[in-house]
């Protein structure tokens, strides 16, 4: 059993579709409405049919009073670490402190070299995001009066000035599901965020978390350093079933609570685009699960 003991979120994951762009509004509000912590926005700059998500998460910062709001997660390889830690701090001072950095090493290589990315292997990636996390870390830390100089292989900086530091100590997530950068997650991220969809069982989020924390261990920190959040699919149904999040919500509530106290998650980021299921995630399922969460750690 791992509980890491951290507060519970809840979060929408929404489809920033640029065809539908009142939709994108009227999802983001129905989160804030719900009284969700996070909403969430995939970043696939080489889509043309979804809206550019830093643009987005700016626009909406201005329409959110209690939101937070997470790119889910960034597209490392056409974001270039340094100007992207300046944008990230930017934005979350004129927020208020409502930004947190999902980050992902990359995928869909063809799209990413055809908008003049380079081309990496797994291995390199995870040596580009490793990179990148300290050179974002480093331009966040406007305290340290010495110039910035990260001599990478993928990222660099050499004598670049730090700062401004976001208004909030401001999480980076990565979105990770192999060994090495679930290592990297361990030993220097705020927090673990994939999807429940891409995990064939529970074994595979046991056997990540344990990753997870040994890396942390062995960098010198606390397994509870690193938050756990999962992006999560499913159905709202009157009758139980026997599926994992297809099921009325008491069902829901269940099973999430059995992945906090016994898996460690303490986010919930709920994909789908249901207006209706945002509603019933913030304002059923989220205070019975704080609630049930609450007492059996007190127990």
């Amino acid at each position: 059993m791992t509980d890491y003991g951290h507060d519970l979120l809840f979060g929408s994951f929404i489809t920033p579709t640029n065809a539908d762009v009142p939709r994108v509004l009227e999802l983001t509000a129905a989160s804030e409405a719900a009284g969700l912590d996070l909403a969430t926005f995939q970043d696939h700059p080489y889509q043309p049919g979804f809206l550019d998500t830093w643009t987005l998460l700016s626009f909406l910062a201005a329409r959110t009073t209690t939101l937070r709001l997470v790119p889910n997660v960034i597209n490392l390889p056409l974001r270039p670490p340094a100007v992207l830690a300046r944008a990230a701090a930017s934005l979350d001072r004129l927020s208020g402190g409502r930004i947190e950095l999902g980050l992902g090493a990359g995928a869909f290589w063809d799209a990413i070299v055809a908008m003049g990315g380079e081309r990496l292997t797994p291995g390199e990636s995870i040596v580009a995001l490793g990179e990148a996390v300290e050179i974002i870390r480093g331009v966040w830390d406007a305290d340290d009066t010495s110039l910035l100089r990260v001599d990478g292989t993928h990222h660099r900086v050499d004598g670049a000035k730090r700062g401004p530091a976001p208004a909030h100590d401001m999480g980076i997530w990565l979105g990770a599901y192999k060994p090495r950068i679930l290592r990297l997650t361990g030993r220097a991220a705020d927090g673990w965020l994939p999807s429940l969809a891409y995990m064939k069982s529970i074994k595979d989020l046991v056997d990540a978390n344990e990753i997870i924390d040994g890396a942390a261990e062995k960098a010198g920190r606390q397994p509870s350093d690193v938050r756990r959040l999962l992006n999560v699919t499913g159905q709202l149904t009157t009758s139980p079933t026997d599926q994992m999040l297809v099921g009325p919500p008491e069902q829901w509530v269940e099973q999430l609570a059995t992945l906090t106290l016994e898996h460690g998650f303490s986010g919930y980021v709920l994909g789908g685009d249901d207006a209706r299921a945002i509603a019933v995630l913030g304002q059923e399922i989220a205070p019975a699960l704080r609630e049930l969460v609450a007492a059996e750690r007190g127990r």
